[in-house]
Formats: C-alpha cells, sequence, structure tokens
C-alpha cells in the first residue's frame, strides 16, 4: 500500500533502501473538531492524551498501522532525554521516553508532535533506526545527542538525520530563558556564535526573541558527528490546513514521524 499523498515522505537523500520513513498530517483520520484536519473532515490525530475520543484514536492508528511493517512503540513524551530500545518494549508497554532505536526489521520508532521538531535517525548501511522528541527543553538538555549515543552503542556508525515538521523560525516566540539554555551548551566561541544566530530579537519586546528550532538542531547534530542532516522546511503553525499545531490551536491532536527497517 502506498503512503496517502496528503502524508509527507521525506526528502532524504542517500536513505538505504531498506529504510522507511513517512511524516503524518492531520488529514487522512476520523476525529472530529478541534482535532479535525482544518477541512471540514476527520482528522488523524493519534495522541491519546490531547481530549480526543478514545475509538477515534485507536482507529486512526489502525489507519496509520495499515501502512507499516508493525506495531509502532509508542512513547508516552515528557520532554525529557530518555532513549529506549523498541526491542525491549513489550505489547502493551508504552514507556516514559522521548527517543527510541531500533536494529530490528519490522518495529517503527515513532514520535508525536504538535509544534516540537521530529527528528528521525538512521546509519549509512541501514542497520539502525531512531526517532526523536525534540522540542527546546529536550533539545537543550541533550536529547538529540542521547540518541546519538544509543545508537552508536548498538552498533551504528555514520549517521544522517531528517527533521520533520515542527514551528518555523518566524513563529517561535521565546523569552530569555530559552536562549540562555542553549548558550549554557555551547561549549566555545563558534558554538556561541551559532547560538546567537538562531535568535532573532523581537522589535519592541525586550527579552523577546525568534528562535530558529531548525538552526539549532543542526547545530546540535553537527557538534554530535552527524554531518548529514535533511529537511526543515516545514512550519506547522502557519500551515493550519496541514499540520496540528499546540501553540497555534491550544487544544489539538498530534502528528507523527515514523522510521523503520523494512
Amino acid at each position: 500500500m502506498s503512503t496517502p499523498s496528503h502524508w509527507l515522505v521525506p526528502h532524504w537523500p542517500g536513505l538505504p533502501g531498506n529504510v522507511g520513513a513517512l511524516s503524518t498530517t492531520r488529514r487522512g483520520g476520523v476525529s472530529p473538531v478541534p482535532y479535525d484536519d482544518g477541512m471540514g473532515g476527520g482528522g488523524l490525530n493519534l495522541g491519546t492524551h490531547v481530549g480526543d475520543q478514545p475509538h477515534n484514536v485507536a482507529r486512526n492508528r489502525e489507519i496509520l498501522c495499515a501502512l507499516l511493517p508493525g506495531r509502532p512503540a509508542w512513547l508516552s513524551q515528557v520532554h525529557g532525554t530518555a532513549v529506549v530500545d523498541v526491542a525491549r518494549i513489550g505489547p502493551q508497554e508504552v514507556p516514559e521516553a522521548d527517543a527510541s532505536f531500533s536494529s530490528a526489521p519490522g518495529k517503527p520508532c515513532v514520535i508525536m508532535t504538535a509544534d516540537c521538531l521530529p527528528v528521525l535517525f538512521c546509519d549509512v548501511e541501514g542497520k539502525t533506526v531512531a526517532a526523536a522528541h525534540a522540542g527546546w527543553r529536550g533539545l537543550a538538555a541533550g536529547v538529540l545527542e542521547h540518541t546519538v549515543e544509543s545508537m552508536r552503542a548498538a552498533g551504528a556508525g555514520e549517521l544522517m538525520a531528517w527533521m520533520g515538521p515542527a514551528i518555523g523560525a518566524y513563529q517561535f516566540e521565546v523569552g530569555n530563558e530559552v536562549k540562555q539554555a542553549f548558550l549554557n551548551g555551547a561549549v566555545d566561541a563558534s558554538g556561541v556564535r551559532h547560538v546567537e544566530a538562531a535568535f532573532t530579537p523581537v522589535a519592541g519586546k525586550p527579552g523577546k526573541y525568534l528562535a530558529d528550532i531548525y538552526a539549532l538542531a543542526r547545530y546540535v547534530l553537527h557538534r554530535a558527528g552527524v554531518m548529514q542532516v535533511h529537511g526543515g522546511e516545514f512550519c506547522t503553525v502557519s500551515n493550519s490546513g496541514r499540520f496540528y499545531s499546540y501553540r497555534r490551536d491550544g487544544v489539538t491532536g498530534r502528528q507523527a514521524a515514523l522510521i523503520w527497517i523494512k
């Protein structure tokens, strides 16, 4: 079965042929307002924790699973840095973690988002894959570095990454505490320059900045030795007809980014 045209298949040069990846949107499901598709139809909300009826979420997950080689390893995401091996997750388990990795065929890694940055990973030989949930807290705390470390400990070689839909640089207004969190992690002058460049002062709002989470993630990934980084061209907030956005709507659904070994 082919991926629906209203979902995203990552443009990911060099992705091994034995690896599959996709990113859902808000389209193609059964959920009603405010979890709908934004155009009068049912929405593909995949989150069980946002107020949608459980039977709607279950049906939406069935729609997704029909296109996958196995059950996704759903996580209870808490904006932390824990990484789990999907091979160790039981059929009914939903571990508290913000990233997962897999070296086994047919076991998809999955991350749900509604503005936070989903990052998919793969080693160049297609032996290990991973998915990470990188909101600004997790990103500053090291969730991407922990994911890279877990993959390498599992035997992964050279890594590449794809950044899925997230809040765009012209929409993500933050305070100085967010900027400082990343400056605290910049170990040298080069890092400070990269962090500074990702924050644009907001005119007339002292202490407020527009943050480029894609630029921050690229910096973190490059620092971790992941030099092949793709994606980063979508904004969840500004595209209400395609993506769920918590910052835009408050009560809303969750889309997902997934990767697996075939």
